[in-house]
């Protein structure tokens, strides 16, 4: 299963609006794709909720992963960029 990690770049961390970005991009792939932390169990990458419980602040590291390769990268492309501005 590809896995890539990915630097929360958003300056409030993967926070409301960043979470429903992230989730509405999945959704939209039509792919599944799951969001953690390191060494925690990850979410459904789809849910913005699930997404919220992680916690994750600016400049956590998160990994993404999926079945496919093209959707993993467009997550973590989206992780990376600060989504509140």
């Amino acid at each position: 299963m590809p896995t890539r990690s990915a630097l929360v770049g958003s300056a409030v961390g993967l926070h409301a609006r960043p979470a429903a970005i992230i989730s509405e991009a999945v959704r939209e792939l039509g792919a599944e794709v799951r969001i953690g932390l390191p060494g925690a169990p990850p979410v459904d990458a789809a849910s913005a909720l699930l997404i919220l419980t992680l916690g994750a602040g600016p400049g956590s590291t998160v990994e993404i992963s999926g079945a496919d390769q093209g959707a993993v990268d467009r997550i973590a492309t989206l992780v990376e960029r600060d989504l509140d501005g």
